[in-house]
């Protein structure tokens, strides 16, 4: 009777070991990712800076500020303005020996023009200004653009997180459901109690809950990718290698506090800002201005007509204004002193980004270490405990205790390797070098000066430039 129950249970112990190599090999395939051509992060950094709603908001203001400019410049220039009227006066009169009324109807039209001919430089020091501020978005435009890839590089490597998250959990029910069939088989042999059959019912259906997660985790990462790059993430592939980082972290901060954009963008604002102390400073003083005029005067009830013409030097300043002025000055110091704030400010911020990417950057690495040392251990001990579990010497719990301590191992492992590039590209972002130029990306780089150089000295509408001009603002639209 001995003899003939002794085949039973190698079945299960075949399915135990069965089970393991099913593990062992999802898992290899999960840590190495997918194995078919595949979408790189460098297209999806492409895709990201092509489609970037961000880029293309701060791309206008940035042309707004580049309109700022022309608009100062034009008040350098004679200014000609067109007037025209018609007006009807009458008059009655009454009195000893005086009874009637007259009227006539009087069309006016004519031509005024002023030219700036001296203002302390007030002018001049106003589009000084316009141009710093324009400088400060441009800057603001490569922070936005380091935003935007970083954003990609998260998002890429969430959504082949999450992939490869997917399919440990698929392996994880598979093997989980091996173990509860080989659990059964073991309890009609009576091997086994019932309550080693719950616990694998139990930690089945756990593994599932694991997997429907894992499963709405990817579909958000999928829209964040969707939403960043502008494209449904196809086969995403592992990144082959992260960016190389030969600088210190002290010499990293000295070159995100030259080369930074946002430290660029508040240098640039303190600047503007003591130029527009010297522009509250210039509107206390005069300004001389020529002044023409030239105009026809034709009554429509009758045959007079008649031509007026004036020419002359006009000197004028402020005397008293309330205190408007005074207030102006002051509150332009009182803007100059908060730039230099926010340059302080900017410079200290700079640093710690520096520190904390590079901090995070060494613990992702060490995590990457740790737990790949962890995948080893564990595939180890999972092994040696299915196989001792064969032999009567393990429970079936301690068998779903070290296969789920190997797939956590693993689950580490994934998202180590996704800190560990995302970290990288941090710290690039935080020296200032995560644009499409630094990573030589095969995409047509927006030009911030090709626009400032159409309108820079105002062209008319009916200029030669200004038709350009017109093309290129037609052009802009359809995109």
């Amino acid at each position: 009777m001995i003899n003939s129950m002794q085949p039973t249970p190698q079945r299960p112990a075949r399915t135990f070991r069965s089970g393991l190599r099913s593990a062992l090999i999802a898992g290899a395939f999960a840590l190495a990712g997918p194995m078919a051509a595949a979408d790189t992060l460098a297209d999806a950094l492409a895709g990201a800076y092509n489609t970037s709603g961000l880029l293309e908001q701060n791309r206008a203001l940035l042309r707004a500020a580049d309109e700022d400019v022309a608009r100062t410049i034009a008040g350098l220039r004679p200014i000609l303005n067109w007037t025209t009227d018609i007006t009807r006066s009458y008059s009655n009169r009454s009195g000893p020996g005086t009874i009637g009324s007259r009227g006539s109807t009087d069309l006016n039209a004519g031509i005024v023009a002023e030219w700036l001919v001296y203002d302390f430089g007030r002018t001049r020091l106003s589009a000084d200004a316009a141009k710093e501020i324009v400088l400060s978005t441009r800057q603001n435009l490569v922070s936005i653009e380091q935003q935007v890839l970083l954003r990609a590089v998260q998002a890429y490597m969430n959504v082949q997180r999450n992939t490869r998250f997917v399919s440990l959990r698929q392996s994880n029910v598979r093997v989980i459901s091996e173990s509860l069939r080989a659990a059964r088989d073991r309890f009609e042999v009576g091997e086994v109690t019932r309550t080693d059959v719950a616990q694998a019912e139990a930690r089945l259906s756990l593994s599932r809950s694991n997997l429907a997660r894992a499963v709405g985790d990817l579909e958000r990462a999928k829209e964040e990718y969707l939403s960043v790059v502008g494209n449904v993430p196809g086969n995403l592939s592992q990144p082959r290698s992260v960016p190389t980082l030969t600088r210190t972290e002290e010499t990293a901060k000295q070159v995100a506090l030259r080369n930074h954009p946002d430290m660029l963008r508040a240098q640039h604002d303190v600047a503007a800002a003591k130029l527009n102390v010297l522009v509250a400073e210039g509107a206390m003083k005069p300004r001389v201005t020529l002044n023409a005029g030239i105009g026809v005067t034709e009554r429509l009830n009758g045959s007079t007509a008649g031509e007026t013409g004036s020419f002359g030097v006009q000197i004028g300043g402020p005397i008293y204004q309330g205190g408007a002025l005074a207030s102006a000055k002051r509150r332009a110091f009182a803007q100059a002193d908060a730039q230099l704030g926010v340059l302080h400010q900017t410079q200290d911020r700079i640093r710690q980004n520096v520190g904390n990417a590079y901090a995070i950057l060494e613990a992702a690495r060490a995590s990457a270490a740790a737990t790949a040392e962890a995948v080893r251990a564990g595939r180890v001990a999972f092994d040696g405990v299915n196989e001792e579990a064969t032999l009567g010497a393990r429970t079936t719990l301690d068998v779903l205790n070290a296969e789920q301590e190997y797939l956590d191992a693993q689950a580490n492992q994934i998202s180590a390797q996704a800190d560990v590039i995302i970290a990288s590209y941090a710290v690039l972002e935080t020296m200032g070098e995560l644009t499409v130029r630094d990573l030589n990306l095969a995409v047509q780089t927006y030009d911030p000066s090709a626009y400032y150089n159409l309108v820079k000295d105002a062209p008319a509408a009916l200029s030669q430039r200004g038709q350009t001009l017109d093309r290129v603002l037609r052009k802009i639209g359809k995109q």
